[in-house]
């Protein structure tokens, strides 16, 4: 008997010790993504700096071509501001292709960027890495160039 309830015991507690967790799903966080690229393309067409700013993470940068690295809620805000003032009125965001875990997500994909009458002022890539913080998918590291040709004077 004794032997009988000890094995009952032994495979209780390993039934119980092999749960398993929730697997980390990408697919449904490629949707919160595009979700969130949504949410950014909103922020622009309402010309709402201070709504860009706050989509990225506490130490979150945006790394653009010819200028330093921007990071900061503060200088985000002045920046996203700055391009705003100049006439810059819509992004489209395209997800190409995530990967990562439940922590970090790499998103690769294309951007168009347009004025505020629609006009296309710019065309590229980018590749974001995106950091889980307070529950949210928050831009980490943002970057971006451009397919079309370098202009000369």
């Amino acid at each position: 008997m004794k032997t009988l309830f000890l094995n009952f015991m032994i495979a209780a507690t390993l039934i119980a010790c092999t749960s398993t967790a929730p697997q980390f799903d990408l697919a449904a966080a490629k949707k919160e993504i595009e979700t969130a690229n949504r949410a950014l393309s909103d922020y622009m067409a309402k010309g709402d700096s201070v709504a860009l700013a706050s989509a990225y993470s506490t130490d979150g940068a945006l790394m653009l071509n010819n200028m330093p690295a921007v990071k900061g809620k503060e200088n985000l805000t002045t920046l996203w501001g700055s391009f705003i003032n100049a006439g810059m009125g819509g992004l489209e965001l395209t997800t190409i292709e995530v990967w990562g875990d439940e922590n970090y997500i790499t998103e690769e994909g294309l951007i168009v960027i347009k004025a505020k009458d629609g006009t296309q002022l710019d065309r590229g890539k980018y590749l974001v890495l995106w950091k889980k913080e307070n529950g949210k998918w928050k831009l980490h590291r943002d970057i971006s160039n451009s397919d079309l040709p370098v202009v000369t004077p």
